[in-house]
């Protein structure tokens, strides 16, 4: 599979992405109501050539949205 094809963006998690999305805005929601103003979560992958590299996109993404997570949730906790 090349870069080039109709759907540059693969996700092999594509299925479960909505799911993330979700508790993303959750989570977001929760911290607004503590009346904290957090960063942004990192932005999804604009670009995956679906070959299966080590060292994919979508594992970059998914280790920083877990450390996002890990500082807004230490925030909550106070």
């Amino acid at each position: 599979m090349s870069c080039d094809n109709e759907h540059p963006i693969i996700d092999p998690h594509q299925t479960q992405r909505e799911s993330v999305r979700r508790g993303i805005a959750q989570f977001q929601q929760r911290l607004h109501a503590a009346g904290h103003d957090f960063r942004e979560p990192p932005p999804e992958p604009t670009s995956c050539c679906g070959r299966g590299c080590n060292g994919c996109v979508w594992e970059s993404y998914d280790d920083a949205l877990m450390y996002w997570y890990e500082d807004a949730g230490a925030l909550l906790a106070g």
